[in-house]
């Protein structure tokens, strides 16, 4: 009795921890890679990545398939093939979008796309042949190059095109040879119906879920952020909280159309969105203007992209492009978007900015044009840290560009550079560009301030009021200050310093406000 009793608890237990999503360890031959998800089991997500956990790094091939059936059918539902390159390594004499107006489709031996819905093109740019990995991301048909197999350590990630998997699905996946080799050759792929099967959950959340929970482990509604986002509908009326809990996740996030989403990690230096990607990898099309077109922002290049969207919440999360170049950690457009309390780490362009944002308490990293935009953007009490220029400014008359109260600039390296660079550069010339910085602390600026500006600097305004020193407090020496620039007084400019410390002076009339966790 003592027995039967103790299975039967042990059974409840089991469903209770199945009916939570949660997975059973992989049960495995001795050697073998632990799975994830576990073989047979229920419950999964379907936005889910699949790992393979070896004893030591294994070794990415460079040819062999990966493949992901329907178990009721049999049926095809997503092919990896490893015998094509994830992307360009070196810049193309043409980049331009792979525009693909149908869902993804499996033509001579490879997906070009996949069964999905067909998203949204850039509405511009040119179709072009392509010779590599391409996915669909949020639903985006100009498509992006990806890393299908991802190693980190021991463990292989593999990453399925976006938005094939179902709810209330079983599947089974298989391996070639070859595909992922380890040094005592105990691993020769996975074949048949029953080497790994899965079941995912069989309903996503409530549509109108006011919160939803990201867990890479799978313990939550969403294994990615990129998931998550994607089952909130577009121009939503209603403010969702998309809560990411600790942990790394490698992926690119890209959405557009998007409102009243506050994406709120668990702790600020413990969730880490990140991806390498930058302007090679995942260039923008040669027949178009990025900046420049109104209604077209076809930009692939950045980790983590909020395109055309409004009222858009950062928070308490790190957000990082670990690949160098033109490649921005975070590439905001929109209006009346809020980061806060946040790290954004990229490199060339690491956070390019167009459209009204607010910027509080945060960090900001970069190589130089570390701030990239169109503005106008609100900057308070955020740290900034370059190697090169701290920003190129691109605003027009008709909006401010970047001010900057109780900020940081802090050089990296041991050298000096400018807080921004010309705003005339390689043929393009913007003469109303501004950057105002009130009560900053800097070091590390060269003491002339600011980068030489070509052509007329009337409406230039290269502006700064009680700048100090980082390292010793005091004021800073502005005797050798460009001379287009300008240092405004309590005396003569009051009404002028006290408008600039106003975000909705600075962002046409929007106070900016944080909605509740």
């Amino acid at each position: 009795m003592k027995f039967v009793a103790i299975r039967v608890l042990l059974m409840i237990l089991l469903s209770i921890i199945a009916s939570a999503g949660v997975a059973p360890p992989a049960r495995s031959d001795a050697g073998a890679p632990v799975r994830f998800p576990a073989d047979k089991s229920t419950n999964v997500n379907p936005d889910t990545h699949l790992k393979l956990t070896f004893q030591s790094p294994p070794v990415l091939g460079k040819s062999g398939q990966i493949r992901v059936y329907d178990a009721a059918d049999n049926r095809l539902v997503d092919l990896l093939d490893l015998s094509i390159p994830p992307g360009p390594t070196q810049p193309t004499p043409s980049p331009s979008a792979i525009y693909t107006p149908t869902p993804y489709e499996y033509i001579s031996g490879r997906f070009t796309n996949a069964n999905t819905r067909p998203g949204t093109p850039s509405g511009a740019a040119l179709p072009t042949s392509d010779q590599y990995q391409l996915t669909i991301i949020g639903g985006f048909t100009d498509a992006f190059h990806f890393y299908p197999i991802i190693i980190r350590n021991n463990t292989a990630t593999i990453y399925l095109h976006n938005n094939l998997l179902e709810y209330g699905k079983t599947y089974y996946v298989q391996i070639d040879p070859g595909v992922l080799t380890v040094g005592d050759g105990s691993f020769d792929g996975i074949a048949g119906r029953r080497g790994w099967s899965f079941s995912t959950r069989r309903q996503p959340p409530r549509a109108d879920s006011e919160k939803i929970v990201v867990d890479a482990a799978g313990f939550a509604d969403f294994n990615t952020v990129q998931g998550a986002i994607d089952f909130i509908p577009d121009y939503n009326p209603k403010r969702a909280t998309v809560f990411i809990k600790n942990g790394m996740y490698e992926e690119i996030i890209y959405f557009r159309n998007k409102a009243n989403i506050t994406i709120l990690g668990e702790d600020r230096d413990r969730v880490v969105v990140f991806y390498a990607n930058n302007e090679i990898f995942n260039p923008h099309p040669v027949n178009i203007k990025t900046n420049e077109v109104p209604g077209t922002f076809p930009s692939r290049r950045a980790a983590f992209a909020v395109d055309h969207s409004h009222g858009i919440h950062l928070a308490n999360l790190t957000i990082k492009n670990t690949a160098y170049g033109q490649a921005e950690g975070l590439l905001l457009n929109g209006e009346e978007n809020i980061v806060s309390n946040a790290n954004i780490i990229g490199s060339g362009d690491a956070l390019q900015s167009n459209g009204s944002a607010y910027y509080a308490d945060s960090r900001i990293v970069g190589d130089g044009d570390t701030i990239l935009g169109r503005g106008p953007a609100f900057f308070y009490n955020c740290e900034l840290n370059s190697y090169g220029p701290y920003m190129w400014i691109r605003n027009t008359f008709a909006n401010h560009g970047n001010v900057f109260v109780n900020c940081r600039f802090r050089t990296r390296g041991n050298g000096e550079t400018v807080i921004a660079r010309a705003p005339t550069n390689g043929g393009k010339n913007y003469p109303h560009c501004e950057a105002v910085l009130i009560d900053c602390a800097l070091a590390g600026i060269d003491p002339v301030g600011w980068g030489e500006i070509g052509g007329d600097a009337t409406n230039v305004h290269y502006w700064e009021y009680n700048s100090i020193s980082l390292i010793d407090g005091k004021a800073i020496d502005v005797s050798r200050r460009h001379p287009a620039s300008r240092q405004l007084t309590m005396e003569k400019d009051a009404d002028l310093i006290a408008n600039y410390r106003n975000p909705a002076y600075v962002l046409g009339g929007w106070s900016p406000q944080m909605a509740p966790p």
